[in-house]
């Protein structure tokens, strides 16, 4: 699980230095670094990581995060490091499970490898976010990609921004997404309140001060609106005065400032005022910046990633003329099967984007299921490809039992549609072809199906949709009979599909309708009329609801 940033430029910071620049990250130094000892690169590292260590005999950074790693994992590791030559060992550990472990201190002490103690609540990403921006704190951007008011332009990232609008607004810039997560921050100094540095670090802030936030309505006003609000400061709590703004989708940015609760909220930006006042054009500096944010997160939102790309072509959905054999390569996965394609959307169609949201809960529960799982999002769908599975009732038993636990949690109701297993990875885009047959020609009735066991429905909208999408397929009797309906405002239409629902039973399709069957006989009389159809044949009948469904089909 190795992730390791170093400096671009090759130079680095003090360990000493490196401390300080994240203050409220660490509980204690146990085991000081020797002299100026000076961190160039950071790593987060898992106990796989460290026993890689016994192979190779070398450390990946100078710095390394020790994630979930136990102070038992870490003694047997701090013991097998006095077996590496110096020059490979790390020059520090950051680990939660140091605090309280005299053996640990005294390992890493005979190590030479300084040793620090992290509190339990800080998030690990979060912490190895901070450090990054001490070791590598230029911004992502060339000095002539600026936009107006001296904002940074198209080729710019989020930390860009934030030390930009820094700069012009001579305060404190954190950008956070729409769960109120650090996604980027401008640099910190000595004017951070507590709130900044525990908000950088991933962990609450103050709660008391959470709750007048919310008293208040800062929080309502951000889903509401998209005005720059000011929060005043709180001198019981050591807090400065603030102000945020929401950073809006794109599509909304032109709309009216008062908007509905239901909009799309992709995130804020918090300026808090350092030892000066906040520049007075700041709230122009703000909105400039909230505009430019959602252009950035919503290209990192719908940018793919490169296996989420690979696993599409192997879908077939980015076009034909695809090497199987080097995906499957470059995914890890067998090319020979059983193969099983899954596809999941939501019952309700019009919850847009409610199904890709579920993306990474399904990639979990896949990847629970078979290792070797590929999951990816196209369109309003989730796919999911086991490579080898032990048979299609365990796929379907485990898709049934997927819908079941999102739903218990809250989540838009689902449904799936499995494709039959196919031999080789070179059938699958055959086999999401037939998900979406599938998942197109049925309601979600039943949560999850096949092919089939929907062969009815699937087939007979499908050659709906033949009807409706070629005019030469259109009977132009029917367009005559709406065209009675609408002149006279009666109901044709509806008496013959009530008719046709019932099998020609008048009497019980006039009780659906709540008219004398004597009404509806006069009605179909008038209806055969303007068809010229005989409803009393199986042929008319069936061409008539043919027709009807066609245009029932196009119309929804």
């Amino acid at each position: 699980m190795v992730l390791n940033l170093a400096r671009r430029d090759g130079g680095g910071t003090t360990f000493d230095d490196l401390l300080r620049a994240v203050p409220g990250a660490v509980d204690q130094v146990l085991v000081a670094a020797h002299g100026d000892t000076v961190i160039t690169s950071v790593a987060l590292v898992d106990v796989d990581d460290l026993r890689d260590t016994d192979r190779t005999g070398a450390v990946s950074a100078d710095l390394l995060l020790q994630v979930g790693v136990s102070a038992t994992e870490a003694l047997a590791w701090f013991q097998r490091l006095s077996e590496v030559p110096v020059e490979l060992r790390p020059v520090a550990v950051l680990s939660k499970a140091a605090l309280g472990s005299a053996p640990l201190q005294q390992a890493a002490q005979a190590a030479g490898v300084a040793l620090v103690a992290v509190p339990p609540q800080t998030r690990w990403e979060s912490l190895l976010t901070a450090i990054q921006g001490v070791l590598d704190p230029t911004p992502q951007w060339i000095a002539g990609a600026v936009g107006p008011r001296g904002l940074p332009g198209g080729d710019t990232d989020l930390y860009g921004v934030a030390q930009t609008v820094a700069e012009l607004t001579g305060g404190l810039v954190t950008i956070e997404d729409e769960r109120s997560h650090v996604l980027a921050y401008s640099a910190s100094d000595e004017a951070a309140d507590e709130l900044r540095r525990l908000s950088i670090l991933g962990r609450v802030g103050p709660a008391a001060y959470l709750d007048r936030l919310r008293d208040s309505g800062v929080y309502d006003r951000l889903q509401r609106s998209d005005e720059v609000i000011e929060v005043p400061p709180d001198a019981g709590l050591d807090l400065k005065r603030r102000l945020v703004v929401s950073i809006l989708a794109l599509a909304q940015q032109d709309a009216p400032r008062a908007r509905p609760s239901g909009r799309q909220l992709l995130g804020t930006i918090w300026v808090q005022e350092g030892q000066e006042r906040l520049a007075a054009d700041s709230a122009a500096v703000l909105r400039g910046a909230a505009a430019i944010a959602a252009r950035l997160i919503t290209r990192a939102i719908n940018a793919p990633s490169n296996e989420a790309v690979q696993i599409q072509r192997l879908l077939g959905a980015r076009g034909g003329g695809v090497d199987v054999g080097s995906l499957a390569t470059a995914l890890s996965i067998p090319t020979s099967g059983p193969a099983v394609v899954i596809g999941f959307g939501t019952v309700d169609r019009t919850l847009t984007g409610a199904t890709a949201a579920l993306s990474p809960a399904l990639r979990l529960h896949a990847s629970a299921f078979a290792r070797e799982s590929l999951v990816t999002t196209i369109a309003e769908r989730v796919y999911v490809l086991f490579p080898r599975t032990p048979s299609l009732q365990a796929v379907t038993s485990w898709t049934g039992g997927v819908i079941e636990r999102l739903a218990f949690r809250g989540a838009p109701a689902l449904r799936a549609a499995v494709a039959a297993p196919v031999g080789s990875l070179s059938d699958v885009a055959a086999a999401r072809t037939e998900v979406d047959r599938v998942l197109d020609g049925t309601t979600g009735d039943q949560r999850v199906t096949t092919l089939a066991d929907s062969r009815t429905p699937v087939l007979l909208g499908e050659i709906l949709d033949l009807v409706a999408a070629h005019p030469a397929l259109r009977d132009p009797r029917i367009a005559a009979l709406l065209d009675y309906d609408s002149r006279y405002s009666a109901t044709m239409q509806v008496s013959v599909e009530a008719y046709l629902r019932h099998f020609g039973d008048v009497r019980e399709a006039a009780g659906q309708l709540q008219v004398h069957p004597n009404t509806l006989r006069y009605r179909l009389k008038r209806a055969e009329q303007i068809l010229d159809i005989d409803l009393s044949e199986p042929a008319g009948r069936l061409l008539v609801e043919i027709q009807l469904g066609a245009l029932r089909r196009s119309a929804g």
